[in-house]
């Protein structure tokens, strides 16, 4: 009777599976870390492995989906998760733009004002301007050569 060797086709299988879950997990990183499209199908040819195996993977299938619909709302090239702004961050960055809108409101406004000064004095300093009447050439009492 032969031995029993089928422990070590079953430590082989454990081996090439967990080998193929971390091609797959690192395929995925890479593709999100380059902000490129993930879907299944990207996935299974980026890590060499089949879309249906993909799919009886939880946490592989769980984090493609949440990619993808991260995804999905934007145009164009995507940012990978740790690029993307958080709430604080965006909170700040509005705080800091509010800021300066008051600040350049405020500059307006003592702009205007000094405007509004410098024409007050102009208008103060030229003389008065000539009435209509004062254009019209003046007549003398004597009359010139015919």
């Amino acid at each position: 009777m032969r031995a029993d060797n089928s422990h070590h086709l079953l430590a082989a299988t454990q081996r090439r599976s967990q080998a193929t879950h971390r091609r797959a997990a690192a395929a995925l990183r890479r593709m999100d870390n380059a902000g490129v499209a993930v879907t299944f199908d990207a996935v299974a040819r980026e890590a060499g492995v089949s879309r249906s195996w993909i799919y009886t993977q939880p946490d592989l299938r769980g984090e493609i989906e949440r990619l993808r619909d991260r995804q999905r709302p934007t145009s164009g090239r995507v940012l990978p998760d740790r690029q993307r702004g958080t709430d604080a961050s965006l909170l700040r960055r509005l705080e800091l733009a509010a800021q300066r809108i008051r600040h350049l409101e405020e500059d307006n406004k003592r702009l205007r004002r000094a405007l509004a000064e410098a024409l007050g004095e102009r208008r103060a300093d030229t003389p008065s301007r000539p009435r209509h009447d004062a254009l019209a050439p003046r007549v003398s009492g004597v009359i010139g050569p015919c």
